[in-house]
């Protein structure tokens, strides 16, 4: 896949907060995000890793204009997230789906929800069902047009919320942690449902988690840890340092683990294995 321009850039970016008492005073600042440079090419899949409090989801933030830096700049499709004229442009360019889909679905039938964010935009109304329909068949969920939202499984519901936010047509679409409230099965179909938004509309993806095992295909990772970035790389240079990752109290994927002990050992395999295959593929080739 051709690989564009930049889509997202930060540069030096700091997010400070105030922390105040229980009377509401301040009682000092704390800071979330420290000098943090990322570079987001269009058509690309990130990835940004980190534990609870590692300062990702803040990041993301950022990228939707959620919230603005403290110091240094965030760059969205070109433009400052800090310039109030371009508010509005960010967002179409970069659409965000939280953890919750209950905090984002608002309509009764699954389709209205859908349509809302287009006629929010002034799209004209044959284009919103236009938009609403490719949408749900993007997601896998055009049978459930007419249902409510509230009668579907949480994938289900991640997945109208996904459908929601792709048929603004943004350029990028960030997911601040979309599977952490999802049971495997509905974590499978949301991942399912990114691959094959990446792979039919060539849209940048932005994926904040904390679960390894759904960053193997990314092109290439951040981990955070303290509102840094401490480790960056594809994800077969990332997943070979794996006493690094644990350090940073990552669960790292067992066939990862495993091939890391095999050789320590002294087999001589591959470093970074992510995948089952490529393990019993590796220990195959072995004299």
């Amino acid at each position: 896949m051709e690989k564009g321009y930049d889509m997202v850039q930060t540069e030096k970016l700091i997010f400070e907060y105030e922390k105040r008492d229980e009377e509401g005073n301040v009682t000092g600042k704390s800071r979330a995000i420290d000098e943090v440079d990322i570079d987001v090419k269009e058509g690309q899949f990130i990835a940004i890793l980190g534990h609870n409090g590692s300062g990702k989801s803040t990041l993301a933030k950022h990228i939707n204009a959620i919230l603005v830096p403290t110091e240094g700049t965030v760059w969205v499709n070109g433009l400052d997230t800090t310039d109030p004229a371009e508010l509005w442009n960010v967002r179409q360019s970069a659409g965000m789906v939280f953890q919750n889909p209950d905090n984002q679905i608002i309509g009764t039938v699954v389709e209205e929800d859908v349509g809302f964010g287009p006629e929010n935009l002034g799209v004209p109304t044959d284009e919103i069902w236009q938009r609403v329909e490719e949408s749900l068949k993007a997601v896998g969920m055009i049978e459930y047009r007419h249902h409510s939202p509230n009668k579907l499984s949480g994938g289900q519901k991640q997945r109208v919320a996904i459908a929601g936010v792709v048929a603004m047509e943004p350029k990028c679409i960030v997911l601040d942690e979309p599977t952490a409230m999802l049971d495997p099965v509905g974590r499978k179909e949301v991942l399912k449902t990114v691959k094959k938004l990446r792979e039919q509309k060539n849209v940048t993806v932005i994926l904040i988690t904390h679960y390894m095992e759904e960053v193997i295909d990314a092109d290439k990772i951040y981990v955070m840890d303290h509102g840094r970035v401490v480790m960056e790389g594809t994800p077969k240079e990332v997943f070979s340092q794996v006493d690094e990752l644990k350090k940073y109290r990552l669960d790292v994927p067992q066939v990862t683990i495993l091939a890391d002990e095999l050789k320590k050992q002294g087999l001589d395999i591959p470093s970074g294995i992510l995948r089952k295959g490529e393990l019993v593929e590796a220990l195959c080739q072995l004299d």
